[in-house]
């Protein structure tokens, strides 16, 4: 019989494994949303690259979402890219299940 500290043991190694997934999933869906992002502001190669790069990072601000948004949505107002807060938010929930598949496929 499985004793409650086992049970507890092993739910907190779940918990734990869950939870850098999760924190894979997100770096890895800021990558694509950056790529994404660099290729409609025009960008390709080493530009794209460090631009994904800085969205990878704009995630560090504060939690949640709201960082990356807020830079993308800048950039795309500075340089005039015509997209929709509605279609950055579909892009970032899109890419983030397909992040999620990655990680959790390996």
């Amino acid at each position: 019989m499985v004793s409650m500290k086992d049970r507890e043991e092993g739910f907190e190694r779940k918990f734990a494994l869950d939870e850098e997934q999760r924190f894979r999933a997100l770096v890895r869906r800021n990558r694509m949303l950056g790529m994404w992002a660099a290729e409609k502001l025009g960008k390709s190669g080493d530009e794209a690259d460090a631009y994904a790069n800085e969205v990878v990072k704009a995630d560090f601000e504060e939690v949640g979402d709201e960082d990356v948004f807020r830079k993308i949505r800048a950039d795309f107002d500075a340089a005039g890219v015509a997209q929709s807060d509605h279609q950055i938010r579909r892009t970032m929930e899109e890419l983030l299940a397909t992040a999620a598949e990655q990680v959790k496929n390996g």
